[in-house]
């Protein structure tokens, strides 16, 4: 039985935003393409019990001079990957580092850093939607390395799934997975992609996006304002499907068209 979890926050968090990486692990399968989800213990102080992609925050010794030296690709390399301007080169390559590294410790799979593909970098809005702090986090995507297995470490994560990207909007539309809106808004995007190989291509044809979601209420409702929306500050679209969600019934959902209306304006 799903017993739903996320509270909505209400108290705004000035604290600085957190340096954090996530790994979109894919791959190819029958229907298309499919991703590895993982779902957080419920004793985890950040999304306690919800489905996400392996991640977590860029730690110390992700930026050492040390341990970015002895990358076999120079920090300046990464910085051009990751299409972040304003960003040093040690701050980029931390990133990449850091996606490396949790890709590792929460599901066992070790992928080059040659084959991460920044794919969008979201940072938390001053009202964040549950969490208590404030993360700006580098998304990559990347093809399960051949040969091996991910397997949930059954710590910070206690169960795994490869699912399409539609199914898991499908488990989270019928309330039987909790997710939030920066996983739900990153399966809207996979769900255009038909391979990997063709999902890869687009990512590394563009700069990643950086996505600065914008809170407001409306009838009471919290809102999630994408840019391209009108209420957002940014006039151009930046990310396919909705311009904004709307928490009700226990989920951040679109405005309209229901469930249909995560897959709009998805070319």
């Amino acid at each position: 039985m799903f017993i739903h979890m996320l509270e909505l926050n209400t108290t705004p968090i000035l604290s600085a935003p957190v340096p954090a990486s996530t790994t979109m692990l894919l791959r190819d399968a029958p229907g298309g393409v499919e991703v590895l989800m993982l779902k957080r213990s419920q004793a985890s102080a950040v999304l306690g019990g919800v489905y996400v992609f392996p991640g977590g925050k860029v730690d110390a010794a992700d930026r050492a001079p040390a341990r970015l030296e002895s990358l076999e690709e120079s920090a300046e390399s990464l910085l051009l990957r990751s299409g972040q301007g304003g960003l040093a080169a040690d701050e980029a390559a931390a990133f990449f580092v850091a996606a490396q590294r949790e890709t590792r410790e929460e599901c066992g799979v070790h992928v080059p850093l040659a084959q991460l593909v920044a794919w969008s970098r979201w940072t938390t809005p001053v009202l964040s939607s549950f969490m208590k702090r404030r993360f700006d986090t580098l998304f990559f995507a990347a093809e399960m390395p051949k040969g091996q297995q991910a397997l949930h470490d059954d710590h910070e994560a206690v169960a795994s799934d490869w699912l399409a990207p539609r199914e898991a909007l499908r488990r989270y539309w019928a309330l039987e997975i909790d997710m939030a809106p920066v996983q739900v808004m990153s399966l809207v995007d996979l769900s255009r992609f038909s391979s990997v190989d063709h999902a890869l291509s687009v990512g590394r044809g563009r700069p990643a996006p950086h996505i600065h979601p914008e809170p407001f209420e409306e009838d009471a409702v919290r809102v999630l304002a994408y840019p391209g929306d009108p209420r957002h500050s940014i006039a151009q679209r930046m990310l396919p499907g909705p311009t904004r969600l709307r928490n009700l019934n226990q989920r951040f959902e679109p405005v309209e068209g229901g469930f249909e209306g995560f897959f709009v304006n998805l070319d």
